[in-house]
C-alpha cells in the first residue's frame, strides 16, 4: 500500500469513527456495560476493552435505575448494541449504610429536606412521594450476588429491553483483581487439609 494510500485509509478511518452515530456504525462489540463507578472498578482492563469498544455506564453501586433503562434502551433499539454486562464488586460503598443513613446524613449536611429535592434538574415533576421513597431510591444492598442477580433480572423483565438481548452478571473481587460468577466463590471450593483428611 502506498504512503497516499494509508494516509486515504486513516482519514476513512477518523471520519467513520467521528461520524459513527450519523452513520448507523455500532460500537465495536455490540456492548453495553453497567458498573460501578467504584475506582478501584478498572471495567476496560478487566475486560480487555478499548476505545471504541462498548458504551459503558458507571453509577454508584452499579445498580439498573431509570437512567440506566434509558441509555440501555437507546443503545439497544436504535446503536446496533446486542449484548449487555453486569459488573458488580466486593467492599462496595453501596453495602456500607441504608438509605435510611444517607438522607439522614444528607439532611444534616445540605440542612434541606432531601425528600422534596427534584431528582433531575430538567423534569421537575419527576418527584418521589410515596413516604419512604427517596430512601429506597438510592438503592443499598447487604449481598453483592444477590444483587448482581437482580440487576440482571430487571433488565431481562424490561419492556424497553429486547428479548434476545444477552445479559450477564458478574461480581470483580477487588481482593483477587478478577471477575467470577455471581455465588461462584473458589475459595469455598478449594480442598484444606482439614477437609481432605476429613473425607478419608
Amino acid at each position: 500500500m502506498s504512503l497516499s494510500e494509508r494516509i486515504d485509509e486513516a482519514i476513512r478511518n477518523h471520519e467513520s469513527w467521528v461520524l459513527r452515530r450519523q452513520k448507523g456504525i455500532p460500537n465495536n462489540l455490540r456492548l453495553f456495560v453497567l458498573a460501578c463507578m467504584d475506582e478501584r472498578l478498572p471495567v476496560e482492563e478487566i475486560l480487555g476493552l478499548q476505545p471504541g469498544d462498548a458504551h459503558i455506564f458507571r453509577n454508584a453501586g452499579g445498580l439498573v435505575t431509570d437512567d440506566v433503562i434509558r441509555s440501555a434502551a437507546l443503545t439497544l433499539n436504535f446503536f446496533g448494541t446486542k449484548e449487555i454486562i453486569v459488573i458488580n464488586h466486593t467492599e462496595c460503598g453501596m453495602m456500607t449504610a441504608n438509605g435510611r443513613e444517607i438522607v439522614e446524613g444528607l439532611r444534616a449536611k445540605l440542612n434541606v429536606d432531601v425528600e422534596r429535592v427534584p431528582l433531575d434538574p430538567s423534569l421537575p415533576e419527576l418527584v418521589l412521594t410515596e413516604p419512604g421513597a427517596f430512601e429506597k431510591w438510592f438503592r443499598t444492598f447487604d449481598n453483592v450476588d444477590e444483587a448482581t442477580v437482580a440487576q440482571v433480572e430487571f433488565l431481562r423483565r424490561h419492556p424497553l429491553i429486547p428479548k434476545d438481548t444477552i445479559i450477564n452478571g458478574y461480581v470483580y473481587e477487588v481482593e483477587t483483581n478478577r471477575l467470577r460468577r455471581p455465588h461462584q466463590l473458589l475459595s469455598r471450593r478449594v480442598n484444606t487439609r482439614d477437609e481432605l483428611q476429613g473425607r478419608q
